[in-house]
């Protein structure tokens, strides 16, 4: 007959532990929710040695928010092959994932929650940001982005954060449809931006040309195709009269 040994755990392994149990919490419900007793229950050790390994919940909420920082900015890794709209989408998918799966803990994470106004969380959310910036600059092949693209892109980055939040807030529109709308959106903002640049206008007929019929891009195309015929005729606007003499 053997007897159950209990293992007793690494510093490192025991604060890597907690901070899983955190953000597994943390995942559930908001964090100013979530007090150090129920992590301590959860964990399956007392409050007093959750303060051992971290002075409080503020440190132990900033190690779990640098942890799903991590793992968020992970999501936006792509490998650059095949049509930039099928990579984004792919982006897409795995970014609801973990927003899907970690709703108030993503939520927190994007408005600070505990941490709201610290050096450290705000560095945290920035570095997500930058990671999704240089993904996305990285699939469109251009090593030095010119100040229009640049603006494309982070204004992207930003309109899919605050997309999440919002559907986050009741998912009253299916989340698969918000996916396939970002890149949409994407597309949008870069053809908008070629209007007043060439240099802008060159990146994205070489994006497109790459582009089949089938992938996301020739989906939004097929669909303003189809809103076309629907829209009325914008009359020409009359230039001013020249009332000089």
């Amino acid at each position: 007959m053997t007897t159950g040994v209990r293992r007793r755990m690494g510093v490192d392994e025991r604060r890597q532990q907690l901070i899983g149990v955190a953000l597994d919490l943390f995942s559930r419900r908001s964090p100013e929710d979530v007090s150090i007793d129920e992590i301590a229950a959860a964990a399956g050790i007392s409050r007093p040695l959750v303060y051992h390994y971290f002075p409080g919940k503020q440190s132990l909420y900033e190690a779990a928010l640098r942890r799903a920082a991590d793992e968020l900015a992970a999501r936006f890794l792509e490998p650059p092959e095949g049509p930039l709209g099928a990579r984004l989408l792919r982006v897409m998918g795995r970014f609801f994932d973990f927003v899907d799966e970690h709703g108030p803990g993503f939520s927190a994470l994007m408005r600070g929650g505990p941490a709201v106004g610290s050096s450290t969380a705000n560095a945290m959310i920035d570095g997500v940001r930058q990671a999704a910036y240089e993904q996305i600059i990285t699939h469109l092949g251009v090593e030095d982005p010119p100040a229009r693209l640049e603006l494309v892109v982070r204004s992207w980055v930003s309109l899919a954060e605050s997309t999440a939040l919002i559907w986050l807030d009741g998912r009253r529109i299916p989340r698969e449809e918000l996916e396939i709308q970002l890149v949409h959106d994407f597309a949008a903002l870069a053809a908008v931006s070629a209007a007043y640049d060439q240099e802008m206008a060159g990146i994205v007929l070489r994006v497109l040309s790459q582009e089949p019929t089938e992938g996301p891009f020739g989906d939004l195309l097929a669909r303003l195709s189809a809103l076309a015929p629907a829209v009325p005729a914008v009359p020409a606007q009359r230039l001013p009269r020249d009332e000089s003499p």
